[in-house]
């Protein structure tokens, strides 16, 4: 038994009181619920008839070059085990994605010219979409890398320019238009600013005078977000930012995802590239480490706590589909397939279900309940709340201080919820008349929990209890 405190009050709970099965069952989505829309209240994506969608990403740039169809199946399935519902990857990838052939022996282009398409190749890109529609996934679609627009660190060779842009982006539009799972992803890890932004600009104008089916977003560079050039274009429907790979610390959200919030007019959020589960800290293994589970979930729990509708996981080794025989990336060490299972991968599933167990249409940042001073970035508490009920997320185990007072309900049922097991422990009824001090089960570097107060009224089952699955 472990003690709670709560300003002199001792409560006494019990560990392990429920828990939940791992793999998903079923298709990661129900496609019958029809296209997703921005809802109407711009704060997350729903289905037409009007289901909320919580968007759980895997990162998968290299996915249409460099894996078989026999590897597809094997990561699409894998990933669908997890609960993963949308699939970042790439038409024009970004390791030589234009020179050299995909694992099928095609090349993208006829001599790298974007309004000539290799039929062979757009035909392997079709039933990998295909296939994960099978598996209820949505694939978020980039045309193209940002080298192929802006060379810098890339493999190039640069080949847009604003007329074959748009030219190109018809060409996707025309294909792609009546499948059921895309979410076109404009940009490529690139500024979009200067001479960019005409051509990223033709792109999406190009796909969207033909495709009125689908959504669009904007994939940045490390630490900015699409607001930043496009927040007001038409095409723009909702926000993505990079919080990326260079830092440990809550000031990135502070600076990309609440502003990103409260912009106006108001539109959907998103980190769709937080730290890669693996990937050196600021590319400097020898003296900062690697990212690991722990880094992963801090920084999607963040995201999705500040006011993200979902967030992209992303693993260095997968992102490439590193393999024997390929140049590793930025310090990557493990094949593609070894990394499939790190435990970084496996605790999305429990981000996913805790947050789909409850109400998300009005779901939104409550940092006004947290009364902590002065708290490091590092070990920063951030919370969330719907109209019955509150989230907390505790990262490192410090006490939080809440004012339960800004509680709209009088009573609450309060539960631990384990970010790394999905395993819920129940605390007991609470009455919201006071501050409290909340201890978490355990403490320290690791030791991430989400502290859930549901009003007692509601009817809520356990956290991250699905009344699916």
């Amino acid at each position: 038994m472990k003690p709670l405190l709560f300003f002199g009050c001792l409560i006494t709970f019990s560990f392990q009181v429920l828990s939940q099965e791992i793999v998903w069952e079923g298709p990661a989505v129900e496609f019958s619920h029809g296209k997703l829309l921005v809802a109407e209240n711009n704060r997350l994506l729903t289905f037409e008839d009007g289901t909320p969608f919580f968007w759980m990403g895997d990162t998968a740039w290299e996915l249409f070059h460099r894996l078989s169809k026999d590897e597809t199946l094997e990561y699409l399935e894998d990933r669908r085990e997890k609960g993963f519902n949308v699939i970042q990857a790439v038409v024009l990838a970004e390791l030589d994605g234009l020179n050299t052939p995909n694992a099928e022996g095609n090349k993208p282009l006829i001599d790298n010219d974007p309004t000539r398409v290799n039929e062979a190749y757009f035909a392997h890109v079709d039933w990998v979409i295909r296939k994960a529609e099978e598996k209820g996934m949505f694939v978020g679609l980039l045309p193209t890398w940002g080298d192929k627009v802006d060379k810098k660190w890339g493999v190039g060779p640069v080949i847009f320019n604003e007329a074959n842009a748009f030219a190109y982006g018809e060409i996707l539009g025309k294909r792609y238009r009546n499948f059921k799972n895309i979410i076109w992803i404009n940009g490529g890890d690139r500024l979009g600013g200067g001479d960019n932004f005409a051509v990223w600009d033709a792109l999406a104008r190009g796909i969207k005078s033909v495709d009125k089916n689908h959504l669009m977003t904007y994939h940045p560079s490390g630490e900015s977000s699409s607001s930043k050039w496009f927040h007001e274009s038409d095409w723009l429907d909702f926000n993505m930012m990079q919080t990326g790979h260079g830092q440990r610390s809550y000031a990135i959200f502070k600076r990309l995802m609440v502003p990103d919030y409260n912009r106006q007019p108001t539109k959907p959020v998103l980190d769709g590239e937080p730290r890669y589960e693996d990937h050196p800290h600021n590319w400097k293994p020898e003296t900062l480490g690697w990212f690991n589970d722990v880094d992963v979930r801090q920084a999607c729990y963040w995201g999705v706590f500040s006011g993200g509708f979902g967030v992209t996981y992303g693993c260095h080794a997968i992102w490439q589909m590193l393999a024997e025989g390929r140049q590793p990336i930025g310090f990557a060490r493990n094949s593609w397939r070894a990394d499939l299972d790190l435990p970084g991968a496996w605790d999305m599933i429990h981000l996913r279900r805790l947050i789909e167990s409850r109400p998300l249409t009005d779901r939104v940042p409550f940092q006004e309940i947290i009364l902590n001073d002065n708290m490091p970035e590092k070990e920063f508490i951030v919370a969330t709340k719907g109209s019955h009920f509150v989230m907390v997320y505790i990262p490192t185990g410090i006490d939080a201080r809440l004012n339960l007072k800004r509680c709209d309900w009088k009573k609450s049922k309060a539960w631990w919820y384990n970010c790394r097991t999905g395993e819920v422990s129940k605390i007991g009824r609470i009455k919201n008349q006071e501050i409290r001090q909340f201890s978490t089960p355990t403490q320290g570097r690791g030791n991430d929990w989400v502290l859930v107060l549901d009003n007692v009224k509601s009817g809520f089952k356990a956290p991250g209890k699905s009344t699916k699955r």
